[in-house]
């Protein structure tokens, strides 16, 4: 290994440290308080978000609507790897903070268009992380990857862990992949997608402060997402090696 991959292979295994860790008191306080807003969030809220991720989910397994610029050369190095994906994630949260900026402003419905556009912006990020790591989205199973992905980065404390054990050592459990996503637990996908993100989000809908909470949130929220890919990724064998 170089140094840089030397400092990987520590960040990573800090990383997975962290998600491990048991529940705080926070994160149990927290995901209370998460249950008793989804009993107060109107439900045309909760449908369309779950209408979102339905067809999120859809279009990711199945759909090619979804492209991503050229993979680089197989030859190039981690760090310069990185160096385009770090790029590729700080472009992609100001695009997100632009995007939930103006729908935030522009009152209830817009905000509700928010959630399916954040949604699409996350997963052709993803697809970005991928293509610059030298994965090929064509192939279903890395589809099912960047769908755990994003379930690690928006799920609770336990679900975010169950993930993780199931993306350890991916490369090596290819062969019992499905070959198509009729085994895909999406009902607990959208769930935990959706418990983790309404109590971030429930400020957005607000009149005034709509804005302002839009752009902030949407901004964090695809930062962990692609500090999460970038961690996913470097589990896989062949980069830290």
């Amino acid at each position: 290994m170089d140094k840089y991959q030397e400092q990987v292979a520590i960040e990573l295994q800090f990383w997975k440290m962290e998600v491990m860790k048991k529940p705080s008191l926070a994160d149990n306080i927290t995901y209370k308080i998460q249950g008793k807003i989804n009993g107060y969030i109107p439900q045309k809220v909760h449908d369309a978000i779950t209408l979102a991720i339905r067809q999120m989910v859809k279009a990711v397994l199945f759909g090619s609507e979804i492209t991503t610029s050229s993979m680089p050369p197989q030859e190039m190095s981690l760090i310069h790897r990185e160096a385009l994906v770090k790029s590729k994630i700080e472009s992609y949260c100001k695009t997100g903070a632009a995007e939930g900026g103006i729908t935030g402003a522009g009152g209830f419905l817009m905000s509700l268009a928010d959630f399916p556009l954040l949604i699409a912006i996350k997963i052709k990020l993803l697809y970005e992380i991928a293509a610059l790591y030298g994965f090929n989205t064509s192939d279903f199973r890395e589809r099912l990857y960047v769908l755990h992905i994003f379930q690690l980065a928006f799920s609770s404390k336990k679900g975010s862990q169950e993930v993780l054990q199931q993306l350890e050592n991916w490369d090596d459990k290819l062969f019992l992949l499905p070959e198509n996503g009729d085994g895909f637990d999406w009902q607990t996908f959208q769930q935990q997608y959706r418990d983790y993100i309404d109590l971030a989000k429930l400020a957005q809908l607000l009149p005034v402060v709509g804005a302002a909470v839009g752009a902030v949130v949407n901004y964090q929220l695809i930062k962990k997402l692609g500090k999460t890919a970038m961690m996913c990724y470097r589990m896989r064998s062949d980069l830290t090696r």
